[in-house]
């Protein structure tokens, strides 16, 4: 019997009304409380949040009302709010973990159910292919169990949170108070994009009352996200553009859920989430004096890896999503832990992505250094080598998925002019994902089926943008898109 939910790299999402359905997203709430039982993790409540999609509070009640029918108990937050702050509530509430209804980036006819374990990061792929098999079980009979929220809450199952405070004091600690306070006496413009999304409001708070101005865009709900995707990234971000090539000293975006940070410098072009990385990584190694292990995901830059060298910490890479990043954090200890998608982590954190965070280290860096968004990026090739990079997302019919995998996967000596050093092969539970190809004068090519969302995504970096445009070309022909 097919199944028509899947956990990708961060958790499950799909076209509300169709697929996501209140039914369904019962369903998962009650398989996550079945792996919880079995795995004896039912003691210390789950907490329960959402962003701003369309009926996002509501799906996140239907989720609860399973929780607590369990006799799990359920903090439910009483307000939309981001990624990270739910994942911060449920350390600083010591639950057994969380579920928050989301889909992050997606297009605003998805939404999306992320599972959170008990040290605030993604539930890893050994506890997702547990919920997917408890999920299998019910799936014949679809019974769920199911308790009102008023008749939780009155039996003491279920209580609203408000998650802000608890979080907001972790962030001034980490990045402290007199950084802070320099950053708010800086004097500089700072336009923030929240997409609409959860994150509005929260980068204006923290940088209140100092000489720095803060514009704040798209800080309203509205679940359609008119003229956008909710990915801080290039094609997204034209409002933000303008906006500061009026003046801006630097352009902050955050995505549906505020897990992501997107840049733009202060010419109004976009700072790649590679660039980014590579910047938040120097900004603690050399302003913070800070050493640790860096973790990156396959399709993140091998800047990193210069760094790595360079400061003489190790790097550790693994398979895209934080449901990987994030174990490797904890495991290691690492200083931090970023991915292509823009999504970054820190040690003394949550093992978690927090656009929020790598807002303010960003801004930070800037300070500290004296140096603008463009003046940083000429710093880090000074040390590193210039390293450029781009990204195409392609549809593609269904039925060609094997067929397109299965012309990028063939061995091959050089893609174009570029001679192949290496090659190697991705996937999971024995199904082919993605190739990624890295060639003699160490740039690289990645063709990969997004976990989130039905894309082909093609990805290259290399030592100039009209070599990356050719290698994104090229990776487009082997595909046959």
């Amino acid at each position: 019997m097919s199944i028509p939910i899947k956990f990708g790299t961060d958790g499950w999402r799909a076209i509300i009304a169709d697929d996501f359905t209140f039914e369904n997203v019962r369903l998962c709430a009650q398989a996550l409380c079945n792996y919880l039982k079995r795995a004896g993790k039912t003691q210390r409540g789950l907490v329960v949040g959402y962003d701003t999609r369309y009926a996002s509070e509501r799906f996140a009640a239907a989720a609860a009302e399973v929780v607590a029918a369990n006799g799990i108990s359920v903090y439910l937050c009483g307000k939309a709010c981001p990624t990270p702050v739910v994942s911060h509530t449920i350390r600083h509430l010591g639950a057994d973990g969380g579920v928050v209804i989301t889909a992050s980036h997606n297009p605003g006819e998805y939404n999306g159910f992320k599972v959170k374990d008990e040290h605030s990061s993604s539930a890893p792929q050994e506890v997702v292919d547990r919920i997917e098999a408890e999920l299998a079980e019910l799936w014949p009979t679809k019974v769920v169990r199911r308790m009102p929220l008023e008749e939780a809450t009155g039996r003491g199952l279920a209580r609203s949170v408000d998650p802000d405070a608890p979080y907001l004091e972790t962030i001034r600690r980490l990045v402290g108070e007199d950084r802070l306070q320099r950053i708010r006496s800086s004097g500089m413009r700072v336009v923030v994009d929240s997409m609409y999304g959860a994150g509005a409001g929260y980068l204006r708070a923290l940088l209140r009352g100092g000489g720095v101005r803060v514009t704040e865009l798209n800080g309203v709900r509205n679940p359609a996200f008119p003229g956008i995707q909710p990915e801080p990234i290039t094609r997204n971000l034209a409002k933000l553009r303008r906006h500061v090539r009026r003046g801006a000293s630097v352009g902050l975006a955050t995505d549906g859920d505020a897990d992501r940070l997107g840049v733009m410098d202060e010419h109004g072009s976009f700072v790649t989430q590679l660039q980014v990385y590579a910047l938040l990584c120097l900004y603690l190694l050399e302003v913070r004096g800070q050493r640790g292990p860096l973790i990156k995901t396959i399709t993140t830059s091998s800047m990193i890896y210069r760094l790595g060298e360079r400061y003489n910490v190790p790097v550790v890479e693994t398979d895209v999503g934080f449901k990987y990043v994030g174990p490797e954090m904890i495991r290691l200890d690492a200083l931090i832990g970023g991915e292509e998608s823009g999504g970054y982590g820190f040690r003394g954190h949550i093992p978690e992505r927090d656009g929020i965070l790598a807002g303010l280290y960003f801004l930070d860096l800037m300070v500290s250094t004296g140096k603008s968004p463009s003046q940083l990026v000429e710093h880090l090739y000074s040390l590193v080598g210039p390293h450029y990079y781009d990204r195409l997302d392609l549809h593609f019919p269904p039925d060609q998925r094997s067929a397109i995998i299965g012309r990028v996967a063939g061995e091959r000596k050089a893609v174009g002019a570029h001679s192949v050093a290496h090659r190697e092969a991705f996937g999971s539970d024995g199904a082919l994902n993605g190739v990624r190809f890295t060639f003699a004068d160490a740039g690289w090519l990645l063709v990969r089926f997004s976990g989130t969302e039905p894309v082909l995504r093609i990805y290259a970096e290399t030592s100039s943008p009209q070599r990356v445009a050719e290698l994104l070309q090229r990776g487009r022909e082997l595909a046959g898109l």
